[in-house]
């Protein structure tokens, strides 16, 4: 049998093949029309590592999804989701609330700073070795953890898709995999558009490219839930799924809560470990990718204003708070179906590994037409990811190495030739390290968020401390940088057990301790000057005793807890849901304790420290009304699924 029948028996029909077509054809014209510069005039490095700081809000919000959003979620979320259930929305449920924080305290400090780079900031905060060394750190994570991930999940889900799985093509004597033919084709496609214009092919393609993946994501679930509903509708299949999975046989199922109980679902908690969801490092996880993440905050970056990024902020807030909506609901319909297969005893393909579950939901259950709406959807998330990964991998390496270090008198278009061979270059790199990596994985969201959160303890303490810490030294983030990777490896040989949720925030307590001792210790001060408004000064110190307070009593708290251990049905139950995450918290609100008092008051500083300016971190009215809303939302959903 030939592809071509293959792709037909699968339930792929020609008006899917003309819309994806269609889709992919539309996007290369618009990255290359929207990149072009008017005739003569020619592209400076700004231009095409930052569209020369034309970013609209709705840009900037739409460029910030479509860039975060890939394979990993609609492939990896939704396979965990399919696994474990609801809990993984977590992650994105903490993602749109450490987005408003991002907005509020870290954008306009960096913008204030007119960095261009992360890397870049790093030098000018602390000194060239810091910069070097997360400048290297960030283009491994990029090439050999990103770029490999979101191409291999999304020719896997395009292989299942298209009734593929395992299809090998022969020329001559060579016989070559399919999926690593889809892995080309996926990086030729990003490649061609965002290569040719920069920044801005792909934040301008990403407003197509996210309309596609909202809309498309949203159909698959609508389908889905009215299977699960019996053709009833949507809101049916909610209730299905609901009092399917929350009672009967399946009381203690873990599908629908989002704590998860240790003694109720094992596997479940070593992924999502109970409140740890929810005080523990996935704040680390969330604030490094979205504060200091280079290829995220990068749009931000490039943005016209602080006001024109803030708002797209929010844009980028109300689009992620529907990714669970859109990716894991499917997962936990196809879960449904697992465990009824006498509803639909003539399915197609099945469901070897989780991560086969969001794909095979699409080929059994969007109708001809919705299949090719769906599969555009997937490719754009794909390829707008890796668009932004192969950007923000060109601007690292050329801006803070090659013209740092190789040729400080670069011209512009020296910059922008350099940056386009290292499009390729990364391209090359990460086709030939793809299938060794993440050849054998079942769910490949885990291993992404496990071998990224090696360096995110040690990536928020640093510039979380050195942009808002005044006494924040060189040295200290020299050390922490350095001993960042080998404790994540340490703690990973020796805990392995321990689900890396909490192995992180065990991390970052070390490397606090670390930066905030070396940086006392530290003699290199000059002296500090006073704060220009006393009633700042007083704000701060107001501050700076309640997170004490705040932290001291989760601290105290939490080691009663876990002293405690099961003596009481109600320490059984917090010792269950992992209530040790609260240390980790405790020391991560007395951690801001720290920087607000001592800003206020110590009479030293370090040389190349940033001027506290309170006034940086305010928001308009409408901002803080979202961001309210934004946390009722959320904490409504805790209530309903705990």
């Amino acid at each position: 049998m030939n592809i071509l029948q293959q792709i037909s028996q699968a339930g792929f029909q020609t008006v899917d093949l003309i819309i994806v077509l269609c889709y992919l054809a539309l996007l290369i014209i618009i990255g290359i029309v929207m990149g072009s510069k008017n005739k003569g005039e020619e592209q400076s490095a700004n231009d095409y590592f930052l569209a020369g700081n034309t970013l609209t809000w709705w840009a900037v919000g739409a460029s910030l999804i479509a860039a975060n959003i890939s394979a990993e979620q609609f492939i990896g979320m939704s396979g965990t989701s399919y696994a474990d259930g609801i809990s993984i929305a977590t992650y994105e449920l903490f993602a749109a609330a450490s987005i408003v924080i991002v907005g509020k305290f870290l954008l306009p400090a960096m913008l204030k700073q007119k960095v261009l780079t992360i890397p870049q900031f790093l030098r000018q905060r602390f000194n060239d070795g810091v910069g070097l060394a997360f400048s290297i750190l960030w283009l491994f994570l990029y090439v050999f953890i990103n770029l490999t991930s979101v191409a291999w999940l999304g020719a896997l889900a395009i292989e299942q898709i298209l009734g593929l799985q395992g299809a090998t093509l022969v020329w001559g004597e060579f016989t070559i995999s399919l999926r690593m033919i889809i892995i080309l084709a996926l990086y030729l496609i990003a490649c061609i558009y965002s290569l040719y214009g920069g920044m801005a092919s792909v934040a301008w393609t990403d407003v197509l490219q996210v309309t596609f993946l909202v809309g498309g994501g949203l159909v698959t679930a609508f389908f889905a839930l009215r299977a699960v509903g019996g053709g009833e509708g949507a809101f049916a299949g909610l209730q299905t799924l609901f009092v399917d999975l929350t009672s009967g046989e399946h009381l203690n199922d873990s599908h629908l809560h989002l704590i998860i109980r240790q003694s109720q679902d094992p596997s479940a908690f070593a992924n999502v470990p109970g409140i740890a969801a929810i005080v523990g490092a996935i704040w680390l996880s969330n604030l490094g990718y979205w504060g200091f993440n280079q290829y995220i905050i990068q749009k931000g970056l490039a943005a016209k204003s602080v006001k024109e990024a803030q708002k797209g902020l929010l844009f980028a807030v109300a689009l992620k708070i529907m990714i669970p909506f859109i990716v894991v609901i499917p997962g936990v319909c196809a879960y449904y179906f697992s465990i009824h297969p006498e509803m639909f005893p003539n399915l197609k393909g099945s469901i070897e590994v989780a991560d086969d579950a969001y794909p095979w939901l699409v080929r059994n259950f969007t109708p001809v037409g919705i299949k090719g709406l769906t599969f555009a959807a997937l490719a754009a998330a794909i390829i707008s990811s890796l668009a932004s990964m192969f950007n923000s991998t060109s601007m690292l390496f050329t801006m803070d190495i090659y013209k740092k270090y190789i040729n400080k008198e670069a011209s512009d278009k020296k910059l922008v030739s350099v940056g386009r061979i290292v499009y390729v270059s990364a391209f090359i790199l990460a086709f030939i390290a793809v299938k060794p990596l993440l050849g054998g994985l079942d769910q490949a969201f885990q291993y992404i968020q496990e071998y990224s959160g090696f360096i995110y303890p040690g990536v928020v303490v640093v510039f979380g401390l050195g942009l808002l810490w005044k006494r924040a030294s060189g040295k200290a983030a020299v050390w922490t940088a350095i001993a960042t990777i080998p404790l994540g490896a340490i703690f990973k040989i020796c805990l392995g057990d321990v689900p890396f949720l909490l192995r992180q925030g065990y991390i970052f307590m070390i490397l606090l301790a670390m930066f905030v001792s070396i940086s006392l210790l530290d003699t290199s001060k000059s002296e500090a000057c006073q704060l220009p408004c006393e009633q700042d000064r007083k704000t701060m110190l107001k501050w700076a005793k309640i997170l004490t307070f705040a932290g001291l009593f989760f601290f105290i708290v939490a080691t009663v807890v876990v002293a405690m251990g099961d003596s009481t049905a109600w320490t059984a139950y917090l010792n269950d849901i992992a209530f040790q995450a609260f240390f980790f918290f405790g020391i991560f609100v007395a951690c801001s304790a720290i920087w607000l008092y001592s800003n206020s008051n110590d009479k030293l500083r370090d040389e190349k420290a940033i001027p506290v300016d309170i006034s940086l971190f305010s928001t308009s009215r409408s901002y803080n009304v979202c961001a309210i809303l934004l946390y009722l939302v959320i904490a409504a959903l805790y209530v309903i699924l705990w």
